[in-house]
């Protein structure tokens, strides 16, 4: 039990790639946790592993919970869960949203929380599966300072930065930003490696060098080796990448906002579907530019 929180009654729902592991930390932390899924084998699989207990609905998991957490799909899922789990919530209590989903749909389920005494968070994710299991997510947080307060010291179990933002939605708003950016990236390290290839050079040699100065990225150190060696099984998925797209592209018609490039890149990723990679990982997309 780390000395930042005290144990605490709370629950998880929804147990993907993000949520297993995440949850997993918060029992290791000495929370007393309840968690859901959809897929009740995959609920029961983490409380034989993690010696918590597992429900049948996401009302049901909330009971009694002092903070409730869920990573789920997308903004339907989001109303259909935390709309269930609100149910069963105590009044005082905190809902916490991990998924990457719209500013909308957060400030939806805030208004609808606070209908019942609940404070709601959300709080998407940066770091991917790898950040999850070992603990260093980025969290950005949007909602009531006071329910960040109380909610903060928790989720420091998986995440290595946990950062308020704002108001209702800045999460939400913070994590496209972040989407926003990793699409450029990743599309100029694929072009900058294949460039590489088609110019004779060692490109492995090439990002040994590079990484050193001005081009450094997390993308470059993360990813421009698998790139080059045609490895594309793991971390993030393009079907996921054009979801989170969509949720920018959307955002920025409402405000006004200019995203060229991100628009560009979300219609490479749709050539990377028609490959068959809508599972690939997102630097799957040096696979189009024809190697």
């Amino acid at each position: 039990m780390t000395d930042s929180a005290a144990p605490r009654t709370v629950a998880f729902l929804g147990l993907g790639v993000m949520g297993f592991p995440m949850a997993g930390h918060l029992a290791k932390a000495g929370h007393a946790v309840t968690v859901y899924n959809r897929t009740t084998a995959k609920a029961e699989a983490w409380a034989a592993r993690h010696g918590g207990k597992h429900a049948g609905t996401p009302a049901e998991a909330a009971q009694g919970a002092d903070v409730v957490f869920m990573c789920v799909g997308n903004d339907d899922d989001v109303r259909q869960v935390a709309g269930d789990a609100l149910r069963g919530m105590k009044p005082g209590a905190i809902l916490a949203d991990h998924t990457t989903a719209s500013a909308e749909v957060a400030r939806e389920m805030a208004a609808k929380a606070a209908e019942r005494g609940i404070a709601f968070l959300d709080a998407p994710v940066s770091g991917g599966q790898a950040g999850a299991e070992n603990g260093v997510l980025t969290v950005m947080v949007g909602g009531d300072p006071a329910a960040f307060a109380t909610a903060e010291p928790l989720m420091r179990a998986y995440g290595r930065s946990v950062v308020l933002m704002g108001d209702s939605g800045a999460g939400q708003l913070t994590k496209m930003v972040n989407q926003i950016c990793i699409a450029g990236l990743v599309q100029a390290l694929a072009e900058g490696m294949s460039f590489a290839q088609k110019a004779g050079l060692d490109a492995h040699k090439v990002v040994d060098v590079i990484s050193k100065g001005a081009a450094q990225s997390w993308q470059m150190e993360n990813r421009a080796k698998t790139m080059l060696d045609d490895k594309f099984d793991f971390g993030f998925a393009v079907d996921w990448m054009r979801k989170d797209l969509s949720i920018c592209l959307n955002e920025a018609r409402r405000n006004g906002a200019t995203l060229p490039v991100t628009a560009l890149v979300d219609q490479f990723y749709a050539d990377v579907q028609k490959l068959g990679g809508g599972r690939w990982d997102t630097s799957s997309l040096m696979k189009r530019l024809g190697r």
